[in-house]
């Protein structure tokens, strides 16, 4: 029997094994229908929410208006390709950073997510990354790409274009930018300043 609602909670292994542990979504009656006429082993979910759980602390939350869930003989992958969004947690499960885009891609034997389209991400102190395109590496806790990114820091404040790409933690408190574009603005702080900023650069 089926309801013009259909509740689903399950578990990770069977589509993102080892890392968003749990996830729920909901399909209307012309949705299920219409799952039938899809190509086998493409699954879709929709209205997701997803949690990263690391050594038993929830790490992040993922949320995306549709997934889609392949499985076959290649590796186990899901698409979020109607935007997806990610918050970031610290110890006391306050968010830290966020992190956007329209499209994203999971592979689990890698255990990374591949963005892009409108990649932002930004934390509490308002640092923001821009980017065409972004990886997110679950098991390192860092961003990378090797395209062009543009990073706006708050405090001190600076706006740099890496033209080779950026390596970064989650929370942009530490990162590497490779090929900085000649003319970027750069504020280096007063070391008289009494303010005190704990995130560190490197420019290659």
């Amino acid at each position: 029997m089926i309801n013009r609602r259909i509740h689903k909670k399950l578990i990770t292994a069977a589509v993102i094994t080892g890392c968003f542990f749990m996830f729920a979504c909901e399909n209307d009656v012309n949705e299920v229908r219409a799952l039938g006429k899809r190509k086998p082993g493409v699954d879709e979910g929709r209205k997701i929410e997803s949690y990263l759980s690391v050594g038993g602390h929830m790490r992040a939350k993922l949320i995306a208006p549709l997934m889609l869930s392949f499985q076959g003989d290649s590796a186990r992958k899901a698409e979020f390709p109607k935007s997806l969004h990610v918050d970031f947690y610290n110890d006391s499960l306050v968010i830290e950073s966020q992190l956007g885009a329209k499209y994203g891609r999971y592979l689990e034997g890698e255990s990374k997510v591949f963005l892009k389209d409108s990649v932002v991400a930004f934390n509490i102190k308002g640092d923001t990354l821009f980017a065409k395109e972004l990886y997110w590496d679950q098991s390192l806790g860092q961003f990378y790409t090797d395209k062009e990114v543009t990073l706006s820091q708050h405090t001190p404040r600076q706006k740099m274009i890496g033209l080779k790409g950026i390596r970064c933690n989650q929370d942009l408190s530490y990162f590497t930018l490779f090929g900085i574009k000649p003319g970027s603005f750069i504020v280096v702080p007063d070391s008289t300043s009494t303010a005190k900023d704990t995130s560190k650069t490197v420019i290659k």
